[in-house]
């Protein structure tokens, strides 16, 4: 509890950098903000080039699919990859300022998903415009599902950025891990695709069935089942108390390595 007062305690500050990154992650390009919608929307055309021309999976609007499935994957991503360096980013605030390390990654993980929420909004416009059934039930488990997925996005975000510190190398890996779970996460294809002695692999993948839960809703119109919830959120409770466990005992050495 004492922990969590302290983090209460700094919320100013949180807030403070959350407005900061949101205002210079574009700083400076062309677009703008409009990248929030611009990149996810190119990965959605290239892969449902691929995917629904020369490798076709029989996913009937795909586009949509794929869609639901691409934005909160490049959230996630976005965390445990880039959150990887983020504290070698904000190497001065940790050596001249006192305050609780876990801010840092708190505040980056933050300002992605405030990202991702107005990705969201597209995605759920564009599902109702394509004539998937609006379930008010369905809609209600939406905070639900993204609520585990911040938890799992804080918790992995914690271990990877705790872990650079110490071994640099790690941010260029994330690279080839992210790359790999994505393949390994139905995002690109439906779960029913998979070989039969591969589904295990699938099934205990965290963000299986986030992306399943939401594909119920946005994509299905139906309410998710109660052991997808259930299964994310044990997955992300764990991710969550051993990314601040990871990052608690790793954090005492920051300022003497930076």
């Amino acid at each position: 509890m004492k922990f969590f007062k302290e983090i209460y305690a700094y919320r100013e500050m949180i807030a403070n950098l959350v407005r900061k990154d949101l205002r210079g992650r574009y700083k400076g390009s062309v677009f703008g903000f409009l990248w929030t919608f611009i990149n996810p929307l190119l990965h959605v055309l290239v892969y449902s080039f691929v995917f629904s021309i020369i490798a076709r999976f029989g996913v009937e609007k795909y586009y949509l699919y794929l869609f639901i499935g691409q934005v909160p994957w490049i959230f996630f991503s976005t965390c445990i990859s880039s959150g990887a360096g983020i504290i070698q980013t904000e190497k001065n605030l940790i050596v001249k300022i006192h305050f609780p390390r876990e801010v840092i990654p708190i505040y980056f993980v933050t300002s992605s998903f405030i990202n991702m929420l107005f990705c969201f909004a597209i995605v759920i416009i564009i599902s109702l415009f394509s004539g998937v059934t609006f379930n008010f039930t369905a809609y209600l488990c939406l905070p639900v599902i993204m609520l585990v997925l911040f938890m799992l996005a804080l918790g992995g975000c914690l271990i990877t950025s705790a872990i650079t510190v110490y071994f640099r190398d790690l941010q260029h890996i994330m690279g080839i891990i992210v790359m790999a779970w994505f393949f390994l996460t139905p995002i690109i294809f439906p779960i029913n695709v998979v070989p039969a002695e591969y589904i295990q692999i699938f099934q205990n993948n965290p963000m299986t069935p986030i992306i399943i839960a939401f594909r119920d809703v946005l994509y299905f119109g139906q309410v998710p089942q109660l052991s997808t919830l259930l299964h994310a959120y044990l997955i992300g409770i764990f991710i969550l108390i051993l990314g601040f466990i990871v990052f608690g005992r790793l954090k005492r050495r920051f300022a003497e390595v930076l």
